[in-house]
């Protein structure tokens, strides 16, 4: 089983427990336990399509027997009026994983939606966009599975898998040639496949930076287009380069024609709305 599914089955479980609890005494009240059912995912909002196989998984983590037909696939466009998928199993089973299938389903779709306009707006461009840690606690594992299928780029899932050197570190070391050699220094002791990230703030930063090494990317936070430029300059080509600070829509593109090799958005989680889908029983 991969991490992504150990995780997946650790938040299902939860999630369950959580609506669960001693039991769901509606459907337990009303529906025999040996009912059989039909419920088809109907979708009511244009969009992109994101939670199809965590759908599928949800349901067959409480009924492995349980049946679910694909009509389409993660990451197509969806419009009103069409039906993604129908599931076949216990009804008791259907009715208590219909509100966490539609949960993740509409949340995720919205974050797919959202990345994959910011996506299209670099169509033209190398720059690439990720997500950040700006994430809902105990969900991230699929908001970041939303981004992707939108076809953005995820960053780092935690603090475990990246060091990101970032202003209040920065602050708290002492400074950037201080953050950087004691990270260089613990990397090299304890985790040498781990790439070490340094936020700037300002051309001199960048300065700092260049003349310590030792790094693989340079973030330049809340730069203007024009800095941003002055800063890639100076870069060139030795470090990764990423972008990130009150980078929306609406202005994307005047960072991207820099050149920069990634910008970091927050928002295409934290301001992603949830799309509208429901799950209804079919066959009755």
């Amino acid at each position: 089983m991969s991490n992504f599914d150990d995780q997946l089955e650790f938040l299902v479980r939860n999630a369950l427990q959580e609506d669960i609890g001693d039991g769901d005494h509606t459907t337990l009240s009303c529906i025999p336990a040996d009912a059989m059912g039909k419920a088809v995912l109907h979708i009511k909002q244009d969009g992109i399509l994101a939670g199809m196989e965590i759908a599928e998984k949800i349901l067959k983590f409480k009924e492995p027997t349980a049946r679910f037909t694909a009509y389409m696939r993660d990451g197509e466009l969806m419009r009103d009026g069409q039906e993604a998928f129908i599931a076949e199993a216990s009804t008791q089973t259907i009715l208590q994983c219909e509100r966490l299938i539609l949960n993740c389903m509409q949340r995720m779709s919205g974050i797919a939606t959202l990345t994959r306009q910011y996506v299209d707006k670099l169509k033209k461009y190398k720059t690439r966009v990720l997500d950040t840690r700006k994430t809902t606690p105990n969900f991230r594992l699929l908001e970041k599975d939303a981004v992707r299928i939108g076809g953005g780029i995820n960053h780092r899932f935690g603090l475990y898998d990246m060091i990101l050197l970032k202003d209040n570190h920065i602050d708290y070391a002492g400074g950037i040639e201080a953050a950087i050699e004691k990270a260089s220094a613990y990397r090299q002791a304890h985790k040498p496949h781990l790439k070490i990230e340094v936020e700037t703030r300002n051309i001199g930063e960048v300065r700092q930076v260049l003349a310590v090494g030792k790094v693989d990317r340079i973030m330049l936070d809340n730069f203007t287009p024009r800095q941003l430029s002055e800063a890639l300059s100076l870069i060139g080509e030795r470090f990764e380069t990423e972008a990130s600070g009150g980078i929306n829509l609406n202005n994307i593109e005047d960072y991207a024609r820099t050149g920069v090799d990634y910008i970091s958005v927050g928002a295409l989680i934290h301001q992603a709305r949830s799309l509208d889908l429901s799950l209804k029983a079919a066959g009755i």
